[in-house]
């Protein structure tokens, strides 16, 4: 199979789809590979680097999409870039098509086979290729939120550990996840007084084991949200609905009454956000103030640890990429974790999260495959 990896083109994005290592592996299962001109140059990957294991570079995406059977990418495709998708093309890459009817609609009008990372699964129902990004996520949400907390960048002045005779910062994270977890331990690392909320007893008995006594583990419902919200100096937003859009759990009348000077970090933003103020920002223009509370939204967070990102990343993506690769019709067909990734195919929307947020027609992966 030609499979190609364009230069990803979202505002501040320097992750790449294919390391060379990643490269190198599909190469000896005896794919062809052509890479953008200077697509891993944004995390010290060379052109050169790219050729020695065997791939070819080329000018331009025309090329890339022109010539590729199966094109991987980390973001979602801009606009430009659906349009160069076509029948009988794989796209496989980060989509969160559930909050995005615009770009739902140009591959559902491309005819291409749509992969999303993020609807992966594995054999204990987890997400395999979301995760490592989800890690990367949690753990800047609290290193963006310590910046934001300073009074220059419009926060309460605040440090996230206090000191002595100086109480530290209280931080809510609302959903005990992988993004959850891992914005936990940085907090919680770093000295702040933690409180996490969750819907899963069992998650949280996981949860008050591993953080013993550091962090409290609260059932989360609209009144505890709203006491420990109004009590909160940060706010990490990191809940998870499979595919859909994200649940709105801080209404604007909340934010509204929340502390003069707090953040809120929205990492659901991917997939709509879970705060009623949120709307996505870049690394350019990361915060925005509503009600006097700095909201910090980026919506590709891990592009700011680019090279980090991208190593982690490939970690996971690679199996499913050379399962691919060696046999797409076979591996969608038979491989129901990776059929559970494939929210586009021929024209039919074939993931039911994303379906019922949009009004489409749900076709199941496997009606969609056999037709």
């Amino acid at each position: 199979m030609l499979i190609g990896v364009p230069k990803e083109i979202k505002n501040h994005e320097y992750r790449v789809g294919l390391t060379p290592s990643s490269v190198m592996e599909l190469v000896k299962h005896g794919h062809q590979i052509i890479i953008e001109r200077n697509a891993g140059a944004g995390v010290d990957f060379s052109d050169d680097q790219y050729i020695v294991v065997g791939a070819e570079i080329v000018t331009n995406a025309e090329e890339i999409f022109a010539r590729s059977d199966m094109i991987i990418k980390v973001k979602e495709p801009q606009p430009q870039e659906c349009k160069m998708l076509r029948e009988g093309q794989i796209l496989y890459t980060y989509l969160h098509l559930a909050p995005d009817p615009d770009q739902t609609k140009l591959l559902v009008e491309s005819g291409a086979t749509c992969v999303a990372y993020e609807t992966v699964t594995d054999a204990d129902g987890g997400l395999p290729l979301l995760a490592p990004m989800s890690e990367v996520a949690g753990r800047m949400s609290v290193q963006a939120g310590a910046h934001h907390l300073e009074k220059a960048q419009g926060g309460r002045g605040v440090l996230l550990a206090g000191v002595p005779g100086v109480a530290p910062a209280k931080v809510l994270v609302i959903g005990g996840g992988v993004v959850g977890d891992n914005a936990a331990l940085m907090a919680v690392g770093m000295g702040a007084d933690v409180t996490i909320l969750d819907r899963s007893i069992p998650r949280l008995r996981q949860l008050d084991g591993e953080y013993e006594g550091r962090a409290r583990c609260v059932f989360s419902t609209n009144a505890a949200i709203e006491e420990y919200a109004l009590e909160a100096d940060l706010v990490i937003g990191a809940v998870l609905v499979h595919g859909a859009a994200a649940p709105k759990l801080l209404s604007r009348d909340l934010i509204k009454r929340m502390k003069k000077g707090a953040v809120v970090v929205d990492v659901a933003i991917d997939q709509g956000g879970c705060f009623e103020t949120s709307k996505a920002t870049t690394h350019d223009q990361p915060t925005y103030i509503v009600d006097e509370v700095v909201h910090y939204c980026v919506a590709n967070m891990p592009g700011g640890v680019a090279r980090t990102a991208t190593m982690a990343l490939n970690n996971a993506t690679l199996p499913y990429a050379i399962a691919l690769a060696n046999d797409p019709v076979n591996a969608l067909f038979t491989n129901a974790n990776l059929q559970n990734g494939l929210n586009v195919h021929k024209g039919s929307v074939t993931y039911k999260a994303v379906a019922d947020a949009l009004g489409y027609p749900y076709v199941p992966a496997d009606e969609a495959l056999k037709a």
